[in-house]
């Protein structure tokens, strides 16, 4: 017979702890108990009290949209590093990935046509931060030059890492349904970060040189992080002497590896 599971994942020995984390079973239970009962990522029966304001609705759904071409990003990011990952279970991992920014991708894009957009996708386009458009086109460049830790660096920490922070203060003042669609996509960015971080700590362990290309993507990516931080922080509607926690927190959560 195996070895039996600890009641405590913690408890595990590091290899094991990573086979766990990273598979579909975890995967399954941990996103059971926040989508269960939910329509589109709430709850079927939540009363829409989206702003009746028509300028209010109009940058909520600006916002949206934003949002919408970071989870396509991530999306397209995380499916495109299945072919180059270095080992099974970090495919596996990406894969439960794909499935999280796909869902994300869905819950936002119906958010968009309760709040009365025909056609998100086309307004999407029209909308989305220029910063954000950019970066999605840097990180896909990574990605396709098959550089691995580069690529896991700008999706799963410094893309993860901005939309947990900027979700995080949206969700603190929006309205109940958007509230709850973005409590749970932060549920999945927490798992996505822990990865990330995982995955490049170790490499940096193992061979330090890495820092100095890492610290590189990172210069050449916070200029676009910045302007999405701005737009965001803009459209939201987060008060000026609050969008520099919002920057902080980015930071700290890149900050932990280092940079």
């Amino acid at each position: 017979m195996g070895t039996p599971i600890p009641r405590e994942i913690h408890d595990l020995e590091h290899e094991r702890f990573l086979e766990e984390v990273h598979s579909f079973e975890f995967w399954f239970h941990s996103v059971e108990g926040y989508l269960s009962n939910t329509t589109y990522g709430h709850r079927a029966d939540q009363v829409d009290e989206s702003p009746t304001d028509p300028v209010e609705r109009q940058h909520l759904i600006t916002v949206l949209c934003n949002y919408c071409i970071g989870e396509t990003a991530a999306l397209e990011g995380a499916s495109g590093l299945i072919a180059i990952a270095p080992n099974q279970l970090t495919q596996v991992f990406l894969s439960t990935q794909v499935a999280d920014e796909g869902r994300h991708l869905e819950v936002l894009l119906h958010r968009m046509r309760e709040l009365g957009v025909a056609y998100p996708a086309q307004e999407t386009d029209r909308r989305a931060s220029r910063a954000l458009k950019q970066f999605r086109v840097e990180l896909l460049k990574l990605v396709e030059g098959r550089d691995w830790e580069a690529a896991i660096f700008a999706q799963n920490v410094i893309l993860e890492s901005l939309e947990f922070s900027v979700f995080r203060a949206h969700a603190e003042i929006a309205d109940p349904i958007t509230k709850q669609i973005l409590e749970g996509i932060i549920k999945d960015e927490r798992r996505h970060i822990g990865f990330g971080e995982n995955e490049l700590g170790r490499r940096l362990h193992g061979a330090p040189h890495i820092r100095t290309r890492l610290a590189r993507v990172r210069r050449e990516l916070d200029h676009l992080v910045l302007g999405m931080l701005e737009d965001s922080s803009r459209e939201i509607g987060v008060p000026a002497d609050r969008q520099a926690d919002l920057a902080r927190s980015y930071s700290q959560c890149v900050e932990r590896l280092g940079f």
